[in-house]
């Protein structure tokens, strides 16, 4: 019996995710997420969405970032729960969660001290788009615009990516206040590298399990 139940969080089907697909899934996504992240912080540069709020918070105040970004993504969940469902909320909790632990420690394992702001946008923004591909493809997001970037998807077929885009316009544009034009040009970079990369490799007809 014991080990029926086990096969049963391995087994998978072409249209939906065993409980052990999900868990790879979101650890494999909030690390990439959290490298992508570990080489925007080295180029000093924001990003979008609630990560990027969280970095203004982070550079204003000196709070970590792990903190900042487990705490702007708060009044988010309720958006989740009542709009994509439970299960969804709770893998995303989970994935933020990790990302927020895994961001106070990783940075200090790898040792990046310096990245040049070009680099940093182009490498930092595509690992970050790959680990939200990741979570998107097992139904879970790094929270915040991400939830409201998918929720918009599925309610309207407007594309997530485009959608995160335009939020991340406008926080990009409140980091005038804590960054130079070339750091914010760079940021503007990542956030379209990243962005366009989950508008061309995200797509709900093209990958359809659960």
């Amino acid at each position: 019996m014991a080990s029926n139940a086990f096969a049963g969080l391995l087994n998978s089907s072409a249209d939906r995710h065993s409980l052990f697909d999900d868990a790879q899934g979101i650890v494999a996504g909030s690390m990439l997420a959290v490298l992508g992240v570990t080489l925007l912080s080295g180029a000093g540069l924001l990003a979008g969405g609630t990560a990027g709020l969280a970095f203004l918070v982070h550079y204003a105040t000196g709070i970590s970032f792990g903190l900042c970004f487990f705490a702007v993504n708060l009044p988010f969940y309720y958006v989740a729960f009542r709009r994509l469902g439970p299960a969804f909320t709770i893998k995303t909790f989970v994935a933020i969660g990790l990302t927020s632990v895994l961001s106070e420690f990783v940075p200090g394992f790898i040792g990046v001290t310096h990245v040049h702001p070009v680099a940093g946008a182009l490498f930092g923004g595509l690992v970050i788009a790959a680990g939200m591909l990741a979570l998107f493809r097992h139904r879970a997001s790094l929270g915040g615009i991400g939830i409201l970037a998918l929720y918009i998807q599925d309610r309207f077929g407007w594309r997530a990516g485009l959608v995160q885009l335009g939020f991340d316009g406008i926080v990009l544009a409140l980091s005038f206040f804590v960054a130079s034009p070339f750091i914010i040009a760079c940021s503007v970079l990542g956030a379209v590298v990243l962005n366009l990369t989950l508008a061309i490799n995200h797509r709900k007809d093209r990958y359809i399990a659960m």
